[in-house]
């Protein structure tokens, strides 16, 4: 007599516990050829395989499909499908019974399956085929599963691409409340991995009943998720837990690295820009604000001073790049300034000349704007490299900007002439000069931010200097580049 359950290796205890002629499908001696012959061949197979046998679908398989069902055996073998299968029939039940009728397979790629094998509705992924395997009579006898699960496969990618998109939005994130809302966003998107998890900033305290796993030695928050009940708590799950936290560490530590430099260069710029000069008859304040997208340090700057003939001059400048170097580069520019200015006699516009005539055989090569103030009795002497028209306030509260015809930059070509203008200013009148970081924004014309410019200062002769360099900042806030600004006012 055959063996039928000679290739059945482990499983063959389980066939023989079996009470086979108690079922629908009687002893196996008595099976159908097509029924033997299928058996033998999925036995002997090392793919996992499956026969769903007669009209309750008996399950008959191999050593290999016993891991996809896991505690499902070895009470599945020769059970109704539908019995061991009860969470998932009402998805496989009809993909069955349409092979059984229409007699032509029926594939499924990376399934969805919530399946109960491990004493939890598990999320599980198979990809399988269901073939009808027909009898000589021409009747469909039952079906064959050639069947892979890709769970672990789906999660890994699922997972991998949360933290692709994680480390992205952490990429140009700011300061830790900036990093945290980033993170959320993404996080928050994937509940199938992170059905709930949150981020605590400041110091860090366990919570009790949780388990913590310290990514540092000195953490500066706190990311706690609740994992979810349809998935293993595997090394695999708590590795892209992991993963997590060590992309957030790694945005909190950059972002203390970030601050602490743009606390020094602040510093440094600082230390570059002097108190304003004071005198009887003149209110000056000054103000500088680094960029907002954590610029260290910038080319910007303000400077006045007072020169032989008692006159007072004040300038602002802009230095192309946000770095050491335009700092370097704004620093040597602003000394030469000073010493081209005090030197000699000089109109505005003539010492601009001359300064560009000294950055080119000093070899000073970078490109600069600056508005240059030479403040005489009721009028101010100045001129311009490539800079923004300085505004007026009114005693009245009119604003006009001082527009003039488009001039070089510094740095571009020492020949150029330069032109002087003179504007009246009656006691009481206010200069506002500012570099372009206060009205330039992305997308957005140049006009527009000088409108809302004199919009802001309009009607606003009863401030201090002080103040209204306060509210130019706060009005205009947000911009990409720094601000230099310098508010003067002419006392009676």
């Amino acid at each position: 007599m055959i063996d039928l359950f000679e290739a059945a290796g482990s499983l063959r205890g389980a066939y023989a516990d079996v009470g086979w002629a108690a079922t629908t499908l009687g002893p196996p001696a008595a099976w159908s050829p097509t029924l033997q012959t299928a058996v033998d061949l999925a036995l002997r197979s090392k793919y996992p395989v499956t026969l769903f046998w007669g009209d309750e679908f008996r399950l008959i398989y191999n050593e290999a499909y016993v891991p996809m069902i896991g505690d499902k055996h070895p009470s599945a073998l020769g059970a109704p499908t539908a019995d061991v299968f009860p969470e998932i029939w009402d998805v496989i039940g009809p993909m069955l019974e349409s092979v059984r009728s229409s007699r032509q397979a029926t594939m499924a790629d990376n399934l969805l399956l919530m399946m109960d094998r491990h004493g939890f509705t598990e999320e599980t992924y198979f990809t399988f085929c269901y073939s009808p395997i027909v009898g000589p009579s021409g009747e469909v006898e039952g079906m064959i599963d050639i069947a892979t699960e890709t769970t672990s496969q789906i999660l890994a990618h699922r997972r991998l691409e949360v933290v692709a998109r994680l480390t992205d939005a952490l990429a140009a994130a700011g300061g830790p409340g900036n990093i945290a809302e980033r993170a959320l966003t993404v996080l928050r998107s994937a509940p199938a991995d992170l059905p709930e998890v949150t981020i605590r900033l400041g110091p860090v305290v366990d919570v009790p009943g949780t388990e913590s796993v310290r990514i540092s030695d000195d953490p500066v928050a706190a990311l706690d998720v609740r994992l979810s009940e349809h998935l293993h708590a595997d090394e695999a799950y708590l590795g892209f837990v992991r993963l997590i936290g060590a992309a957030l560490t790694q945005a909190f530590t950059r972002a203390q690295v970030r601050l602490a430099e743009q606390r020094m260069s602040e510093a440094l710029q600082h230390s570059l820009l002097t108190a304003p000069v004071r005198a009887a008859n003149l209110d000056i304040a000054v103000r500088y604000r680094s960029a907002a997208h954590w610029a260290q340090i910038g080319g910007d700057w303000y400077d006045s001073f007072q020169l032989p003939d008692g006159s007072l001059a004040m300038v602002v400048g802009d230095v192309t790049g946000h770095d050491r170097d335009a700092a370097a580069v704004m620093a040597q520019m602003r000394n030469l300034l000073r010493g081209v200015a005090y030197g000699q006699d000089r109109s505005p516009a003539r010492i601009l000349t001359a300064l560009d005539v000294a950055m080119r055989g000093l070899g000073v090569g970078s490109f600069a704007s600056a508005l240059l103030v030479r403040l005489l009795p009721g009028r101010m002497w100045w001129s311009s490299a490539g800079h923004l028209p300085p505004a007026t306030i009114q005693p009245d509260g009119r604003v006009t900007l001082l527009h003039t015809s488009p001039e070089t930059l510094l740095g571009f070509n020492p020949a150029t002439v330069r032109q002087d203008h003179t504007t009246e200013l009656a006691p009481g009148t206010t200069v506002v000069l500012y570099t372009d970081g206060l009205v330039e924004r992305r997308h957005q014309i140049i006009d527009a931010g000088l409108a809302k410019l004199v919009a802001t200062l309009t009607d606003r002769q009863d401030l201090s200097p002080g103040e209204i360099c306060d509210l130019l900042l706060a009005e205009h806030a947000g911009g990409d580049d720094d601000v230099a600004l310098l508010v003067f006012r002419v006392l009676a």
